[in-house]
Protein backbone atom coordinates (compact mmCIF):
# COMPACT_ATOMS: atom_id res chain seq x y z
CA UNK A 1 0.00 0.00 0.00
CA UNK A 2 1.26 3.44 -0.93
CA UNK A 3 1.36 6.17 1.70
CA UNK A 4 -1.11 8.22 -0.33
CA UNK A 5 -3.57 5.30 -0.19
CA UNK A 6 -3.55 5.36 3.63
CA UNK A 7 -6.16 7.67 5.21
CA UNK A 8 -4.39 10.94 5.96
CA UNK A 9 -5.06 10.71 9.69
CA UNK A 10 -3.29 7.33 9.81
CA UNK A 11 -0.13 8.28 7.94
CA UNK A 12 3.09 8.21 10.01
CA UNK A 13 3.74 11.96 10.02
CA UNK A 14 0.14 12.80 10.86
CA UNK A 15 0.09 10.19 13.63
CA UNK A 16 3.32 11.65 15.01
CA UNK A 17 1.71 15.09 15.24
CA UNK A 18 -1.58 13.81 16.64
CA UNK A 19 -0.40 11.10 19.05
CA UNK A 20 3.31 11.81 19.64
CA UNK A 21 6.51 10.07 18.60
CA UNK A 22 6.17 7.24 21.14
CA UNK A 23 2.94 6.04 19.55
CA UNK A 24 4.67 5.12 16.28
CA UNK A 25 5.77 1.61 15.39
CA UNK A 26 9.31 0.83 14.25
CA UNK A 27 7.98 0.55 10.72
CA UNK A 28 6.41 4.02 10.89
CA UNK A 29 9.56 5.57 12.35
CA UNK A 30 11.66 4.10 9.55
CA UNK A 31 9.15 5.25 6.95
CA UNK A 32 9.53 8.84 8.19
CA UNK A 33 13.32 8.51 8.20
CA UNK A 34 13.38 7.12 4.64
CA UNK A 35 10.99 9.89 3.50
CA UNK A 36 9.93 8.46 0.12
CA UNK A 37 9.77 5.25 -1.80
CA UNK A 38 10.75 4.73 -5.43
CA UNK A 39 8.94 3.65 -8.56
CA UNK A 40 7.08 0.46 -7.73
CA UNK A 41 8.17 0.39 -4.07
CA UNK A 42 6.40 2.46 -1.42
CA UNK A 43 8.24 3.90 1.57
CA UNK A 44 6.08 1.63 3.75
CA UNK A 45 7.37 -1.40 1.86
CA UNK A 46 10.94 -0.15 2.14
CA UNK A 47 10.58 0.20 5.90
CA UNK A 48 9.19 -3.34 6.17
CA UNK A 49 12.05 -4.76 4.10
CA UNK A 50 14.65 -2.93 6.20
CA UNK A 51 13.12 -4.42 9.36
CA UNK A 52 13.10 -7.87 7.82
CA UNK A 53 16.78 -7.55 6.92
CA UNK A 54 17.63 -6.45 10.48
CA UNK A 55 15.60 -9.19 12.15
CA UNK A 56 15.75 -7.20 15.37
CA UNK A 57 15.62 -3.39 15.52
CA UNK A 58 18.48 -3.51 18.05
CA UNK A 59 20.77 -4.61 15.22
CA UNK A 60 20.47 -1.14 13.71
CA UNK A 61 23.47 -0.15 15.81
CA UNK A 62 25.59 -2.79 14.04
CA UNK A 63 24.93 -1.86 10.42
CA UNK A 64 27.44 -0.85 7.79
CA UNK A 65 27.02 0.54 4.28
CA UNK A 66 26.46 -2.97 2.86
CA UNK A 67 23.89 -4.23 5.37
CA UNK A 68 20.98 -3.34 3.11
CA UNK A 69 22.47 -4.30 -0.23
CA UNK A 70 20.01 -5.74 -2.76
CA UNK A 71 16.89 -4.27 -1.15
CA UNK A 72 14.87 -2.99 -4.08
CA UNK A 73 14.33 0.77 -3.91
CA UNK A 74 17.00 1.39 -1.28
CA UNK A 75 19.73 3.35 -2.99
CA UNK A 76 23.05 4.66 -1.73
CA UNK A 77 21.62 7.90 -0.32
CA UNK A 78 19.03 6.10 1.80
CA UNK A 79 21.66 3.61 2.99
CA UNK A 80 23.85 6.53 4.04
CA UNK A 81 20.95 8.15 5.89
CA UNK A 82 20.33 4.94 7.84
CA UNK A 83 24.04 4.65 8.64
CA UNK A 84 24.21 8.26 9.84
CA UNK A 85 21.11 7.76 12.01
CA UNK A 86 22.64 4.59 13.50
CA UNK A 87 25.90 6.36 14.37
CA UNK A 88 24.20 9.42 15.87
CA UNK A 89 21.97 7.23 18.03
CA UNK A 90 24.98 5.22 19.20
CA UNK A 91 26.93 8.34 20.12
CA UNK A 92 24.01 9.87 22.00
CA UNK A 93 23.57 6.66 23.96
CA UNK A 94 27.24 6.42 24.83
CA UNK A 95 27.91 10.00 25.77
CA UNK A 96 26.43 10.08 29.24
CA UNK A 97 26.11 13.46 30.87
CA UNK A 98 27.94 12.32 33.97
CA UNK A 99 30.73 10.47 32.15
CA UNK A 100 33.41 12.99 33.11
CA UNK A 101 32.43 12.72 36.78
CA UNK A 102 33.39 9.06 36.92
CA UNK A 103 36.63 8.17 38.63
CA UNK A 104 38.09 5.05 37.07
CA UNK A 105 39.37 3.07 40.00
CA UNK A 106 38.81 -0.55 39.00
CA UNK A 107 38.67 -2.66 35.81
CA UNK A 108 35.07 -3.81 36.35
CA UNK A 109 33.85 -0.20 36.45
CA UNK A 110 35.82 0.60 33.29
CA UNK A 111 34.35 -2.43 31.52
CA UNK A 112 30.77 -1.62 32.53
CA UNK A 113 30.99 1.99 31.40
CA UNK A 114 32.67 1.32 28.07
CA UNK A 115 31.56 -2.12 26.84
CA UNK A 116 28.86 -0.62 24.64
CA UNK A 117 31.54 0.95 22.47
CA UNK A 118 32.36 -2.49 21.11
CA UNK A 119 28.99 -4.18 20.65
CA UNK A 120 28.64 -5.85 17.28
CA UNK A 121 32.01 -4.71 15.93
CA UNK A 122 33.70 -7.02 13.45
CA UNK A 123 37.09 -5.30 13.59
CA UNK A 124 39.46 -4.44 16.40
CA UNK A 125 38.88 -0.94 17.77
CA UNK A 126 41.45 0.64 20.06
CA UNK A 127 40.33 3.35 22.49
CA UNK A 128 42.32 5.31 25.02
CA UNK A 129 40.79 6.88 28.13
CA UNK A 130 42.84 9.92 29.13
CA UNK A 131 42.62 10.78 32.83
CA UNK A 132 43.49 13.73 35.05
CA UNK A 133 45.44 13.56 38.30
CA UNK A 134 42.33 12.37 40.18
CA UNK A 135 41.76 9.52 37.71
CA UNK A 136 38.73 11.28 36.23
CA UNK A 137 38.05 11.11 32.54
CA UNK A 138 39.28 13.98 30.39
CA UNK A 139 38.71 12.41 27.00
CA UNK A 140 37.86 9.06 25.43
CA UNK A 141 39.42 8.75 22.00
CA UNK A 142 39.23 6.12 19.28
CA UNK A 143 42.77 5.95 17.93
CA UNK A 144 42.74 2.95 15.65
CA UNK A 145 40.50 0.53 13.77
CA UNK A 146 42.13 -2.64 12.51
CA UNK A 147 41.43 -5.82 10.61
CA UNK A 148 39.41 -8.71 12.00
CA UNK A 149 42.27 -9.84 14.23
CA UNK A 150 44.84 -7.05 14.20
CA UNK A 151 44.83 -3.37 15.16
CA UNK A 152 47.37 -0.89 13.88
CA UNK A 153 48.25 1.00 17.05
CA UNK A 154 51.43 3.02 17.56
CA UNK A 155 52.63 4.39 20.94
CA UNK A 156 53.44 7.72 19.29
CA UNK A 157 49.76 8.44 18.71
CA UNK A 158 48.81 7.36 22.23
CA UNK A 159 51.21 9.83 23.83
CA UNK A 160 50.64 12.64 21.33
CA UNK A 161 46.99 12.77 22.37
CA UNK A 162 47.97 12.50 26.04
CA UNK A 163 49.98 15.72 25.66
CA UNK A 164 47.20 17.45 23.75
CA UNK A 165 44.67 16.91 26.54
CA UNK A 166 47.19 17.30 29.41
CA UNK A 167 46.54 13.80 30.75
CA UNK A 168 48.26 12.50 33.86
CA UNK A 169 47.58 8.85 33.04
CA UNK A 170 45.63 6.70 30.62
CA UNK A 171 43.85 3.38 30.13
CA UNK A 172 43.81 1.39 26.91
CA UNK A 173 40.76 -0.55 25.73
CA UNK A 174 40.39 -2.78 22.72
CA UNK A 175 38.20 -5.64 21.61
CA UNK A 176 38.89 -9.07 20.17
CA UNK A 177 36.14 -9.71 17.58
CA UNK A 178 36.67 -13.46 18.01
CA UNK A 179 35.40 -13.21 21.59
CA UNK A 180 38.65 -14.62 22.99
CA UNK A 181 39.83 -12.07 25.54
CA UNK A 182 43.22 -13.66 26.27
CA UNK A 183 45.95 -11.17 25.25
CA UNK A 184 48.03 -11.99 22.20
CA UNK A 185 51.80 -11.70 22.08
CA UNK A 186 51.35 -8.37 20.26
CA UNK A 187 48.99 -7.14 23.02
CA UNK A 188 51.56 -7.97 25.69
CA UNK A 189 54.42 -6.36 23.79
CA UNK A 190 52.42 -3.19 23.18
CA UNK A 191 51.45 -2.96 26.85
CA UNK A 192 55.06 -3.36 27.95
CA UNK A 193 56.14 -0.64 25.53
CA UNK A 194 53.45 1.78 26.75
CA UNK A 195 54.41 1.11 30.37
CA UNK A 196 58.08 1.82 29.64
CA UNK A 197 57.44 5.00 27.67
CA UNK A 198 54.88 6.16 30.22
CA UNK A 199 57.38 5.94 33.04
CA UNK A 200 59.85 8.01 31.07
CA UNK A 201 57.27 10.61 30.06
CA UNK A 202 55.51 10.75 33.42
CA UNK A 203 52.17 9.74 31.90
CA UNK A 204 51.49 6.28 33.24
CA UNK A 205 49.45 3.47 31.73
CA UNK A 206 47.05 2.36 34.47
CA UNK A 207 45.51 -0.64 32.72
CA UNK A 208 45.00 -2.28 29.36
CA UNK A 209 41.66 -4.03 29.05
CA UNK A 210 40.59 -6.45 26.33
CA UNK A 211 36.82 -6.76 25.94
CA UNK A 212 34.17 -8.95 24.45
CA UNK A 213 30.43 -8.31 24.71
CA UNK A 214 30.16 -9.91 28.15
CA UNK A 215 33.63 -10.32 29.62
CA UNK A 216 37.03 -8.67 29.88
CA UNK A 217 40.69 -9.26 30.61
CA UNK A 218 42.54 -6.69 32.71
CA UNK A 219 46.34 -6.51 32.64
CA UNK A 220 46.20 -4.79 36.04
CA UNK A 221 44.04 -7.50 37.64
CA UNK A 222 46.37 -10.15 36.27
CA UNK A 223 49.51 -8.44 37.63
CA UNK A 224 50.92 -7.66 34.18
CA UNK A 225 51.50 -3.95 34.75
CA UNK A 226 54.89 -4.21 36.40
Amino acid sequence: MLIKEIPKSERPRERLIKYGIKSLSNEELLAILLKTGTRGVSVKELAINVLKRLGDIKRLKEIDIHTFDNIKGLGLVKKQELLVFSELARRIYLEKEDLKKISYLNPKLIFEDNKYLFYGLKQEHFYVLYLDSKKKLIERKLLFMGTVDRSLVHPREVFKNAYLCSASSFICLHNHPSGDIIPSKADIELTETLIEIGRIQGINLIDHIILSDDSYFSFFDNHLME
